[in-house]
């Protein structure tokens, strides 16, 4: 999988302890979203919108003093290690960009995403930013901020054929899916006049569409943007239709995790989140990490 890696990494030092790395951050139900792609991937890139400035005051009377994120380094494009060692991807960059706004210091761990809820319950660090789904679970444990991306599923068809993949129009056509994936269970459910085809993996199901065995297939539209312009595709596809957002088949999307006592944390964050969407600069990381919108 490839990223557009950004143009430097600002650290400050880079040290061991124990096993940790820590790299010091400078600081100073189901709907379709409301667009849709008409299979050309020239169009002007959309730009998804998740954090919402209402109910939230444009200042804190409580700030921390720091935060010590912890993120794992096996989470392209988000969190992961470049040609050369160093840790970039889209949640450095977002971590980095809070403690901008927000003028505090900051550090970032890595750590293995196993080991995050306990080091969060230690308090070896004040805030996950891992990709922690948010679940019934995790909600008694943790605390979670505004979402500020979401992953939402989409169809890709090929190039000459592809149309506004909705219920009706993909009636009778045929569609690959992983077999037993959440984007099986959604077909069936929401497009059930549609002739699924399940493929024991992705990569299999990908390939079918490729090879022209079927009308569309349906998955991840992130890793789909990536493999969109990968090899593997050959050039074949285009996104077909809107992005489908459902948290039951597809999750709530990614949010930042802190303690759940962490009122003054959780609040200051929302409110970094809020400024940097203002400011156009979650646009900016968007743009950055992924080549051709998923959305």
């Amino acid at each position: 999988m490839t990223a557009r890696f950004i143009d430097k990494l600002v650290v400050l030092s880079l040290f061991f302890l124990q096993s940790l790395i820590v790299v010091p951050l400078i600081a100073g139900s189901s709907f379709a979203l409301a667009q849709s792609i008409d299979g050309s991937n020239a169009k002007e890139p959309q730009l998804p919108s998740f954090v919402h400035p209402d109910g939230l005051v444009a200042s804190a009377t409580q700030m921390p003093d720091k935060i010590r994120f912890m993120a794992a380094d096996d989470f392209p494009p988000f969190a992961f290690r470049d040609a050369s060692g160093r840790l970039v991807g889209y949640n450095v960059d977002l971590a980095r960009g809070i403690c901008e706004v927000l003028d505090i210091p900051c550090s970032l761990s890595v750590k293995p995403f196993a080991q995050m809820l306990p080091a969060l319950e230690g308090n070896e660090g004040d805030a996950v930013i891992a990709g922690l789904a948010i679940t019934p679970d995790t909600l008694e444990k943790v605390a979670f901020s505004q979402v500020y991306m979401r992953l939402p599923a989409r169809f890709v068809m090929q190039k000459d054929a592809a149309l506004e993949a909705l219920p009706e129009t993909l009636e009778g056509k045929s569609v690959s899916v992983a077999a037993g994936s959440r984007y099986e269970a959604y077909l069936e459910r929401f497009f059930p006049l549609t002739q699924l085809k399940a493929y024991p993996t992705t990569e299999r199901a990908r390939q079918a569409l490729v090879r022209g065995d079927v009308d569309a297939h349906f998955g991840d539209s992130m890793r789909l943007s990536f493999w969109l312009e990968s090899e593997a595709s050959v050039d074949c596809c285009v996104f077909a239709g809107p992005a489908w957002l459902d948290p039951d088949y597809f999750g709530e999307g990614l949010s930042i995790a802190v303690r759940p006592d962490d009122e003054v944390l959780v609040s200051a964050i929302n409110i970094a989140l809020t400024r940097l969407q203002e400011e156009g600069r979650l646009d900016d990381l968007y743009l950055r990490y992924f080549p051709i919108s998923f959305f």
